[in-house]
């Protein structure tokens, strides 16, 4: 059980088992009760959100469990069904199902089909997708998405109709039937969710879903509560779920492949934070192309197995590791005792009442209502960067908020497009616009020579004598060359300007437009009688250009050479 090298058999070993002590086992068989202990009613709770009946949450998460623990890179990533992608899975299945299908086995099914998905970009190295979501708008996605769920479940609490649709039907739904509230349901609820955010708050070590769902359990059986009109989940079945692929056609299974694809994506984008938040501290390396087999294989296994999607979970993944968790042994362990829970204690959950089944829902994911995080993405910028780029330099905060509102008002999948393309557009309209500084010199440390800076930002830094001194903040390419171009040109304008010198340091790339431009740039400013020299160049901003002449190694040796071509020129008569 040691490690047996970086070649030869260790590289048949999974990666979240490979190197394995055993002194490590104790360790990972209490994480791996730890997490079964907040697994079971999650994943129960989980699965009323994608609209299936509750032990499809407890089918999906032996198989995934697994299948990810061997095919995953993360040492303590914990998966199973989870609230985000639950939601998802409830909108792609009944815009499919409509009235008349199946919506036990198309939520399979599309678990199956998200796996292949997932497994075909692993086999294609496809894991840099992910960099495509950003954080700030996967962040506004989340809180979006946490918000429909908590009104989707306020219903419940309250023993009320809820409404249809995305998050304003349902908000809808919920206060036009608010005169309608039981009574016995809304204590209930209240009281489970007030022992449960108490719980998570005061005692974190202690696993506050499954106690909670025990307590309401037992009051329920001795107080007879059933009988006085409290709602319960009812009957379970016992026993291993249904093997194989859902009885579906081909042309069901097609209808489901778009949606399939976004609900892996966004699974993919929050498994992959989860697993690199603790690898990081573990010191390990997250494959991203890995853990999209991991996603995929899961998910297969789960589809398989009549369950539903899963993705990574952060609050299971953080349970795991603060109790201990080595290697994917806990989550191994875990998928034992679910197992053994579909097997022999399933007949406990008939009696567990449907308001706490939704504080359980509502406690899990208030956590994800991050008011915070967008509060301090809008203070992400500064004074200098709103001069420069305007309402562009809070591209963060704006694609975090586009996300969150297109979730709320357009749907979840809708939402998640809008953000990314809000912050696509925000990126490009920047990068269309760069930056150009005009530089000055100032006095550097003692032996090291004069330092050119932002003239905006050390406002004690001297300018030359008929030369500018530009340094462009941006990469050069299509987009943004003819913006550079007349910049340049305007600062070349005035009368005394004979000679312009472009810093290109911070230029990590040039494609063939701004090289054609830097060129014609060259002509362009002899017609108004100046010359264009570059300094500090990158080497593919030599190789492109066709006037290597006029790159010079340092700003300081450019602006020299500026001033000999101008005193060339003043002594041939070349004033302008």
């Amino acid at each position: 059980m040691s490690d047996t090298g970086a070649g030869g058999e260790s590289r048949w070993i999974p990666p979240g088992l490979r190197g394995y002590r055993r002194r490590w086992l104790r360790g990972d068989v209490i994480a791996g009760l730890t997490v079964w202990a907040v697994l079971v009613p999650e994943s129960i709770a989980y699965a009323t959100i994608a609209g299936v009946p509750p032990i499809i949450g407890l089918y999906a998460a032996p198989a995934a469990l697994i299948l990810y623990a061997l095919l995953g890179s993360s040492r303590q990533l914990v998966v199973g069904p989870m609230s985000s992608t639950a939601l998802l899975s409830a909108a792609v299945v009944a815009s499919v199902v409509g009235g008349g299908g199946d919506p036990v086995a198309t939520t399979a099914a599309l678990a199956l089909v998200a796996g292949v998905i997932a497994l075909v970009a692993g086999l294609l190295r496809l894991g840099f997708v992910a960099s495509f979501i950003s954080e700030p708008v996967l962040k506004g996605f989340v809180i979006g998405l946490a918000l429909t769920i908590i009104v989707g479940q306020l219903p419940k609490l309250t023993g009320t109709d809820g409404g249809d649709g995305e998050f304003l039907g349902r908000l809808w739904g919920f206060l036009s039937g608010l005169g309608e509230t039981d009574a016995l349901t809304l204590s209930v609820g209240l009281l489970a969710l007030a022992a449960l955010l108490l719980l998570k708050r005061f005692l974190p070590l202690i696993p506050a879903s499954l106690v909670v769902v025990v307590l309401a359990i037992a009051a329920t059986r001795v107080l007879g509560l059933e009988h006085h009109g409290l709602d319960i989940v009812g009957p379970l079945p016992g026993g291993l779920p249904p093997l194989g692929p859902p009885d579906l056609t081909l042309s069901q299974y097609g209808a489901l492949v778009a949606g399939a694809a976004g609900i892996a994506l966004v699974g993919f984008a929050e498994g992959l934070g989860a697993a690199r938040t603790y690898a990081a501290k573990a010191g390990d390396r997250i494959d991203p192309d890995r853990e999209l087999l991991g996603l995929g294989g899961a998910n297969l296994a789960s589809g398989l197995c009549s369950g539903m999607v899963v993705n990574g979970s952060l609050s299971k993944t953080a349970v795991n590791g603060a109790a201990g968790a080595r290697s994917q042994v806990s989550g191994l362990t875990a998928a034992l005792f679910t197992v053994l829970t579909l097997l022999f204690l399933t007949g406990l959950f008939e009696e567990l009442p449907e308001a706490v089944l939704a504080a359980v829902v509502i406690s899990a994911v208030v956590e994800l209502v991050d008011v915070g995080a967008l509060r301090d993405l809008y203070r992400l910028t500064t004074p200098a960067l709103t001069a420069v780029y305007g309402l562009a330099s809070r591209m963060d905060f704006l694609g975090a908020v586009a996300a969150l509102l297109g979730v709320l008002l357009l749907g979840t999948l809708q939402g998640l497009l809008v953000g990314v393309g809000v912050s696509l557009l925000l990126l490009l309209r920047r990068s269309s616009r760069p930056h150009l500084a005009e530089l000055g010199r100032v006095d550097g440390p003692a032996g090291s020579g004069p330092r050119w800076v932002d003239r905006e930002r050390e406002s004690d830094a001297t300018t030359e004598d008929r030369v500018t001194v530009l340094r462009v903040e941006s990469g050069l390419y299509f987009a943004n060359s003819e913006f550079v171009h007349d910049r340049v040109v305007d600062a070349a304008r005035p009368e005394n300007v004979r000679a312009v010198v472009l810093d290109v340091r911070a230029v990590p790339f040039v494609d063939a437009t701004a090289a054609r431009m830097l060129d014609r740039l060259v002509e362009d400013l002899q017609g108004h009688g100046a010359a264009l020299l570059l300094a500090r160049d990158l080497g593919q901003v030599r190789d492109l250009l066709r006037h290597p002449h006029a790159l010079y190694p340092s700003v300081e040796e450019a602006v020299r050479a500026a001033h000999a071509r101008i005193r060339g020129d003043n002594g041939g008569g070349g004033e302008r």
